[in-house]
């Protein structure tokens, strides 16, 4: 396959993952977002520009995600690969949580879908499974490709997902916190197996989460309980598991946010500029925010985008 554009602007959304008991399986997409500029060179060789979130410490050649996940797609569909300029400005933070590495992969996949001639070629589907190959679970993934809230299972050895449905009075804040956590941290943690009734627990919760987000916001303080992940991770994350503690013991949806350490909470709309989770949240920090922020984010419906520049 051949080339069709040389100059394409992509915008990737950041994401949170299980949203409590939906674990490597649920995510949504927040609207918070990197973008990026690519250009295919003539000449060989890879140059990186980037600039806010990552800055400095991010891979300025073919390591980094966006680079390797673009050459990835290319190779998907048979196209030639080529030269590489990239320009990021990233604003989803690096380390919380928030989906910045499946946001990277999700951006090189499209990336090459604005680059190839045929872009149907990498379809919706296709960047699922392929970003799902490349993460090695499509819980992030899903989200930043098709926006809103999915569910996302793997089959037959491919990735799938489904959107589901979000209400319009569910509202987000992302609460992060100064230090970043690796994923590596937060799943090293978990345990091999689970007893069967937390399981059992969990699988009703996953359920109840589909109709709390879709049609009864009012249950999603029973819905985001969960027993297969969170309690465990209170060991890397404790002041992350203790704001979650206080905000739910005030009757608020809060959750560590996919690997962590953020705290989303899933609020409700309580007139055009308050949520029913503003008091609780405030009453948590007291005024002293430690490095601390809040960051009111509308649900993303649209996830990545891609544009050729002509």
């Amino acid at each position: 396959m051949r080339l069709g554009a040389d100059h394409v602007r992509v915008r990737v959304p950041a994401t949170s993952a299980n949203l409590g008991p939906g674990f490597d399986a649920f995510g949504i997409a927040l609207g918070l977002y990197d973008e990026l500029e690519v250009r295919a060179l003539a000449s060989p060789g890879v140059t990186v520009a980037v600039t806010g979130e990552g800055a400095g410490q991010v891979p300025d050649d073919e390591q980094h995600l966006v680079v390797s996940s673009l050459r990835a797609a290319l190779d998907q569909v048979g196209a030639s690969q080529t030269g590489l300029h990239l320009v990021c400005h990233n604003r989803i933070p690096h380390g919380r949580g928030l989906g910045s590495s499946a946001g990277a992969v999700v951006a090189g996949i499209v990336a090459a879908r604005g680059l190839i001639a045929e872009p149907e070629a990498l379809s919706d589907d296709v960047a699922i499974d392929l970003a799902g190959r490349i993460e090695g679970h499509p819980d992030n993934a899903a989200p930043a490709v098709l926006g809103g809230a999915t569910l996302a299972w793997s089959d037959d050895a491919r990735f799938r997902a489904i959107d589901l449905q979000v209400h319009d009075d569910v509202a987000l804040l992302a609460i992060v916190p100064p230090n970043h956590l690796s994923t590596k941290a937060a799943r090293g943690v978990l345990p091999a197996t689970v007893p069967h009734a937390d399981a059992a627990f969990q699988a009703g919760r996953a359920a109840l989460l589909v109709e709390a987000l879709g049609r009864r916001p009012e249950l999603l303080l029973t819905a985001t309980q969960d027993r297969l992940h969170q309690e465990y991770r209170r060991s890397v994350m404790p002041g992350s598991l203790a704001l979650v503690d206080v905000l739910r013991a005030a009757g608020v949806a809060a959750v560590v946010s996919g690997a962590g350490p953020t705290v989303l909470v899933l609020a409700r709309r309580d007139g055009d500029e308050r949520t029913d989770a503003d008091d609780a949240v405030r009453a948590a920090f007291g005024g002293a925010m430690g490095g601390w922020q809040i960051l009111p984010l509308p649900v993303d419906r649209t996830g990545a985008t891609v544009q050729r520049v002509t």
